[in-house]
């Protein structure tokens, strides 16, 4: 993202140029970070074109004006060079974790508070195709969705079979049964969140927004968050606590065949994760063979090895 384009659609679709970059980043997408010549702090986000970006921002807005704490959308999607750019307002500071002993009722209360927040479904345009670790169900003859990331076949990568044995049987018992989608957050990190003390003080990553049934989204949510470091993913303890919480939080339990769907997807959306760092040769951090066992025992799907 060169300045000069940069200043050219700031000033286009914002009515000011940048002043000053206040930071760069980003993993799927271009972040960056200005503070223009009329002094606004905003953050403009470019990644590939997709029709589902327009839905995402559709969801963040109208959760902005119903007072979730989001970034306030600033345009809509509009081209940027060959791909697809969006601008919201900058929310600095906040903690990455809130207290260790509050740490799941607060994940869980917030994510519990999108889903009650968030527009239903058939108010929006597309949020087709879901990302690639939320996408358990995608049409194609395999088990693994292609990555963002890069141009690989999961399917076709070898070794580790006890991944793709999780991800399978996760699959499998999603299947089995379902419910009707609601609007939720799929990349439900602890480095997507930040937190004033113990209440939630923003909510990053819209472009993660998705159609799924709430059984689903709860659980990838409760295997996704951290208690203790954004480098960490919710222990079996955690997930479970999380689970709990949220239950609290809608004001109801989930029946027998929910919860386990919870559970699945929580397996798969790590085993997704843990396919394809064993395919870019990483250590495989985002789940165990152990953990896959106990977490599919949960799940309802057998207690034979993974």
């Amino acid at each position: 993202m060169d300045p000069d384009s940069l200043a050219r659609w700031c000033l286009e679709h914002l009515g000011s140029s940048p002043a000053e970059e206040l930071f760069r980043s980003g993993y799927l997408s271009a972040v960056i970070g200005v503070r223009l010549l009329d002094g606004r702090e905003v953050v403009v986000k470019v990644r590939p074109d997709s029709p589902r970006i327009a839905a995402c921002v559709d969801v963040q807005r109208r959760l902005f004006q119903a007072g979730y704490p989001c970034p306030r959308p600033l345009t809509g999607a509009a081209a940027f060079g060959g791909g697809i750019a969006t601008a919201e307002a900058y929310v600095p500071g906040g903690d990455i974790l809130p207290s260790a002993d509050h740490a799941a009722p607060a994940f869980a209360e917030a994510f519990a508070r999108l889903i009650r927040l968030a527009p239903r479904p058939d108010e929006l345009s597309t949020l087709d195709p879901p990302p690639s670790w939320a996408a358990w169900n995608q049409g194609g003859e395999g088990l693994w969705p292609c990555p963002e990331e890069r141009d690989v076949d999961l399917d076709e990568v070898p070794g580790a079979e006890w991944i793709d044995e999780a991800g399978r049987r996760a699959r499998d018992r999603l299947r089995a049964s379902g419910s009707d989608a609601v609007i939720g957050h799929c990349d439900w990190l602890a480095g997507n969140l930040r937190w004033s003390g113990d209440e939630l003080l923003v909510v990053h990553d819209w472009d993660s927004v998705t159609a799924e049934s709430e059984a689903v989204l709860a659980g990838f949510a409760a295997a996704l968050y951290s208690t203790v470091s954004a480098d960490k993913l919710a222990t079996v303890e955690d997930t479970e606590q999380f689970l709990a919480a949220y239950c609290t939080a809608r004001g109801r339990e989930f029946s027998a065949d929910e919860l386990q769907r919870s559970w699945a997807a929580g397996v798969w959306t790590r085993a997704y994760d843990a396919k394809y760092q064993h395919a870019a040769g990483q250590p495989i951090t985002a789940l165990s063979e152990d953990e896959a066992r106990e977490r599919l025992g949960r799940a309802g799907s057998g207690s034979r090895r993974p």
